[in-house]
């Protein structure tokens, strides 16, 4: 009794002294995952002034000599504060960056990492390098700038460096990744999911999502997230990372937001069958998401997906 109750003050003690506090929302702080692998689970909704744009998973991974970062958060100021809490679990250097897709609330924290170690290796989806290059990331700047008055401030859009492929193996320092790219589309074209071999995760990007409905670009597929999503699942590995919300096994992090979209492609497809609108399959396609109807952005995105998908099923008819 008295040891559990020394290791529960123990682990609150960790707990507070790496917390970093966004005032008006609460204190943050990496969550161990694995032997060696750590979160720092941000905050649910869209980038704005109170939250800073922290509403990423940074990941961290602790090497024999090195540390690899999985997507360093949406600005400059976040990306220091990840450093900073690298920090606070070992006095590493970061060696390794891994960018899951374009968009910038993932990635615009590369900065931060490359001030402080120009060395370090960023390796993203090829095609994340071109568009990255070719302007998106300073449109994600002045994007991220205008939804939080300012906080993007400082911020220079850090391209990543090195492409990966699918089924590629990267060994940084004592770690080995797995790079999965299985489709040319999912929640965009860019995406890549990384597989910690050592622990047996998978960082999911935003092919996933736990309490929080993502959006779809002309860029995106759901069916084919659905595919990622279904193969993600056959990895039969230990922890999944999804890029917003909670992490945890394949049931709590990927089958959730794998069986709203299989619902949402269902409905769809009778729908569609029927000639019925985005607007007639609504309402029946809610009668069976009962249970996703407390996720974030839910009333905002439903009709945008079913619209998506309806969409999808005639260019696949055609």
């Amino acid at each position: 009794m008295l040891k559990t109750v020394y290791l529960l003050f123990t682990l609150t003690l960790s707990t507070i002294s790496n917390a970093w506090k966004i005032e008006g929302i609460g204190e943050f702080s990496p969550e161990k995952i694995s032997n060696n692998l750590f979160v720092i689970h941000g905050i649910f909704g869209d980038p704005n002034i109170q939250n800073q744009g922290f509403i990423n998973n940074p990941s961290i991974i602790i090497g024999k000599e090195g540390v690899i970062i999985i997507d360093p958060g949406s600005t400059y100021d976040i990306g220091k504060k990840v450093i900073k809490e690298v920090e606070k679990i070992t006095k590493k250097p970061i060696i390794s960056v891994f960018n899951t897709h374009i968009h910038g609330d993932h990635w615009l924290g590369n900065h931060a990492i490359i001030e402080k170690y120009p060395n370090t290796k960023i390796y993203a989806h090829p095609q994340m390098i071109i568009e990255a290059r070719s302007g998106k990331g300073n449109k994600w700047i002045n994007l991220m700038t205008k939804l939080t008055n300012g906080s993007v401030k400082d911020t220079i859009a850090t391209y990543p460096t090195n492409p990966t492929k699918h089924l590629q193996v990267i060994r940084s320092d004592s770690e080995q990744f797995k790079i999965h790219n299985p489709t040319i589309k999912s929640h965009t074209n860019t995406d890549i999911m990384i597989e910690h071999i050592n622990s047996k995760t998978l960082f999911l990007g935003d092919n996933s999502f736990v309490n929080r409905m993502g959006r779809f670009d002309n860029s995106s597929s759901i069916h084919d997230n659905i595919k990622v999503l279904q193969y993600a699942t056959n990895l039969d590995l230990n922890y999944y990372v999804p890029g917003h919300g909670s992490s945890g096994n394949v049931k709590h992090a990927v089958k959730p937001f794998l069986d709203y979209l299989l619902i949402i492609q269902s409905e769809a497809k009778k729908g569609y069958e029927k000639d019925f609108t985005d607007y007639e399959i609504k309402p029946i396609a809610i009668k069976k998401l009962n249970s996703y109807k407390n996720w974030h952005g839910f009333d905002d995105q439903l009709g945008n997906h079913i619209s998506k998908v309806l969409l999808e099923i005639e260019a696949l008819e055609l």
